[in-house]
């Protein structure tokens, strides 16, 4: 079993939608233009705010994130298969932890 985050579209670039949070956190990344600038600010994202999880990057096109809806935040299960075996709701406040638990122990049968 492997767990990644996948990294998407910028959600509060410097040049769009700056957010308080942002700043504090050291994460200042502008719209990505080719797909070198998102490898870039998925490193810097991953980096900056500690995540000990392998990233993943979605292409400059976006097609990750229109086929898994992954914005804003989603929490997926994805089976050996490749097939979804578990969608949460919009996070952060549609995570069920209880839930995905419960997928992932289905998975692992």
């Amino acid at each position: 079993m492997a767990f990644f985050i996948v990294y998407i579209e910028e959600a509060h670039s410097t040049d769009l939608w700056q957010v308080p949070q942002n700043v504090r956190q050291n994460v200042l990344i502008p719209s990505a233009r080719t797909g070198e600038d998102r490898v870039e600010a998925a490193a810097a994202c991953v980096r900056n705010l500690k995540i000990e999880l392998p990233a993943l990057v979605d292409g400059i096109d976006n097609v990750v994130e229109r086929a898994y809806t992954g914005w804003p935040d989603r929490l997926y299960v994805v089976d050996g298969t490749g097939r979804i075996a578990y969608k949460s709701a919009p996070g952060p406040f549609g995570f069920k932890p209880r839930e995905m638990e419960e997928a992932l122990v289905r998975t692992l049968r």
